[in-house]
């Protein structure tokens, strides 16, 4: 394998996700009569930090609830229904995590919460293939900003450049760039027009990315 570790986004390159926070989204609007089209939305808000998504609505709606609490009750919202309706993963998700975690240890850098994400790995028997989980729970400062792989990368006691990071948004691609680690970028179909310049290879799928990085072998 061509690095000593492998570090995974969660939402939207592994699990399939957005459509989920979505409609988590449009309950919490509802009450002020917003709506958006799951396109418009998720083409706008793939990747931005959920509180940095309830500033922008705050402001743009002129909604009295605080960013904080728009972002509180969206994310309750979605842990009560990701509990029963878990989002599907991503083609070769599953595949990639059991023979990349054969071969290297892998670590989960996300922006979602413990509650929201550890309970879908758990539902797909994958939780426990993970030597490292860094949660938004874990950060004082979410993606984009590189302290949820500095995180990582010191808890795997590993230099940026003997990792890299399997990323879906242009907000990831600039945390794991801003940590020293080569980023990897397979788009997803609300992501695919972001500013992806920066990335060290663009792949259209998670088996491909596996074979690149299989490649030295």
């Amino acid at each position: 394998m061509r690095y000593q570790a492998v570090l995974f986004d969660f939402d939207g390159t592994l699990v399939d996700s957005e459509a989920l926070h979505y409609q988590s989204w449009m309950t919490v609007l509802a009450q002020d009569n917003i709506h958006y089209t799951e396109l418009e939305f998720c083409d706008e808000f793939s990747g931005v930090p959920t509180l940095k998504a309830a500033q922008t609505l705050k402001l743009r709606h002129q909604l009295q609830p605080s960013p904080q609490a728009l972002c509180d009750h969206k994310n309750r919202i979605f842990v009560a229904r990701a509990a029963t309706v878990f989002p599907k993963l991503m083609p070769y998700a599953k595949q990639i995590l059991e023979l990349t975690a054969k071969r290297v240890p892998i670590a989960l850098v996300t922006g979602s919460s413990k509650a929201e994400a550890l309970p879908v790995l758990d539902h797909y028997q994958l939780l426990g293939l993970f030597s490292v989980i860094i949660c938004k729970d874990d950060v004082t400062q979410p993606k984009p900003h590189p302290e949820p792989y500095n995180k990582a990368l010191s808890a795997l006691n590993i230099a940026p450049h003997q990792a890299v990071a399997i990323e879906d948004t242009y907000t990831g691609l600039t945390s794991a760039k801003e940590a020293g680690v080569t980023a990897v970028v397979v788009p997803n179909v609300h992501s695919r027009k972001q500013d992806f310049i920066h990335a060290d290879h663009l792949f259209t799928d998670l088996e491909a990315v596996f074979k690149w990085l299989s490649a030295s072998e």
